[in-house]
């Protein structure tokens, strides 16, 4: 007997893929105006935190991952 597995791995995909494939087929099913609703609430924000001394110095808006030093 086979051993049992989720169908996404047999795909060869990882359930993080997989969930990104799904949603966007969701979205992409959707009418309006549910679509643009759905479409802007998958946009996020990053912000870092500056310090100086061990002191915050307050946020700043993160656009690209390397401006935050990841």
């Amino acid at each position: 007997m086979a051993t049992p597995t989720t169908f996404w791995r047999l795909a060869g995909m990882s359930y993080t893929q997989y969930v990104t494939r799904a949603a966007t087929a969701l979205r992409n099913g959707l009418k309006e105006p549910a679509k643009s609703q759905a479409l802007k609430n998958e946009t996020f924000s990053y912000n870092a935190a500056a310090w100086e001394a061990g002191q915050s110095t307050g946020k700043k808006p993160v656009t690209k991952l390397a401006e935050a030093g990841l």
